[in-house]
């Protein structure tokens, strides 16, 4: 072959070599823990560290004393090394759950001793959860123990992915790891949709084992906490407990009544309409919520 033709051949070769290089998928970055005490998972093994958490102090939390009780006694015996269970935070929308879970972690590492290592949070995405056994195994081999965290977990018609889960929490054959818990929070206390297990029931062989097959995930769950629609009483706490936090100008009187009018224009009550009416208040005092 002429040297020529065997030069174009090595130039087109080189060129067909770095662009599968660009297209190519990185490779997991080195995982270092001690960046920060949350993180949010990025496909395929990379955790991002999250200096500045979006959360709520645990003390604003209103209305949901047994909750809070429960989630927080659960996360400061793990995060000692003690035996806890996973936890699913179910029911109703705007009630705290996602929040609760952050604040949990804030409240457990705030009251650590010294010679303690802190609580590690990792958020997982729902469309990431078939990344779950990889990411297992990458935590397990870190030296803290870690929270992860799946927010609005749930799963439609058709999803398979749960089975991974499934595994992952129990039922696989390393099981999960000592050093790692798993917080989800839903609306469906069974994180399927009852459509979807009357369709097992309706078309399988045997209808009840497809039924147990479905429903079984949420058993994985140890802790079960759910959340229901607040009353009136504990929504004005709410407004009451952020506006005394902000330190927002408004006679007491005017504050019950223009919240009530809020929750009002709404057509409900919870957690997350409460902030949402605190938002709308200290932009019209002109203040701000530092």
């Amino acid at each position: 072959m002429p040297e020529t033709e065997i030069a174009d051949l090595k130039t087109t070769l080189n060129r067909i070599a770095g662009a599968l290089e660009r297209i190519a998928p990185e490779g997991p970055q080195e995982v270092d823990l001690d960046l920060a005490d949350c993180f949010v998972f990025d496909p395929p093994l990379t955790l991002r560290p999250v200096h500045v958490v979006n959360r709520v102090a645990i003390d604003l939390l209103h209305g949901i004393d047994h909750s809070k009780a429960m989630l927080l006694d659960n996360t400061a015996r793990f995060a000692k090394g003690l035996p806890a269970n996973n936890a699913l935070l179910w029911g109703a929308r705007g009630m705290g759950k996602s929040s609760l879970v952050k604040a949990a972690h804030a409240s457990v590492n705030e009251g650590l001793s010294g010679d303690q290592a802190p609580l590690k949070l990792v958020e997982i995405a729902r469309e990431d959860i078939d990344h779950l056994p990889d990411l297992m195994t990458l935590l397990k081999e870190q030296p803290f123990q870690v929270l992860l965290f799946c927010d609005d977990l749930s799963f439609d018609i058709g999803d398979s992915s749960y089975k991974s889960l499934k595994a992952v929490l129990e039922g696989g054959v390393e099981g999960r790891p000592k050093n790692v818990l798993f917080y989800a929070t839903s609306n469906r206390r069974h994180l399927l949709p009852r459509d979807m297990i009357e369709n097992e029931r309706s078309t399988a062989i045997n209808p009840a084992e497809a039924v147990e097959e479905k429903v079984s995930l949420s058993d994985r769950f140890g802790l079960w906490i759910g959340f229901h629609n607040c009353s009136q009483e504990d929504y004005l706490a709410m407004v009451k407990g952020y506006a005394e936090q902000y330190s927002l100008m408004i006679d007491p009187e005017d504050l019950r009544r223009e919240a009530l009018e809020w929750q009002v224009t709404r057509g409900s009550r919870s957690g997350r309409v409460a902030f949402q009416f605190i938002q709308h208040l200290a932009g019209r005092l002109g203040q701000g919520l530092d």
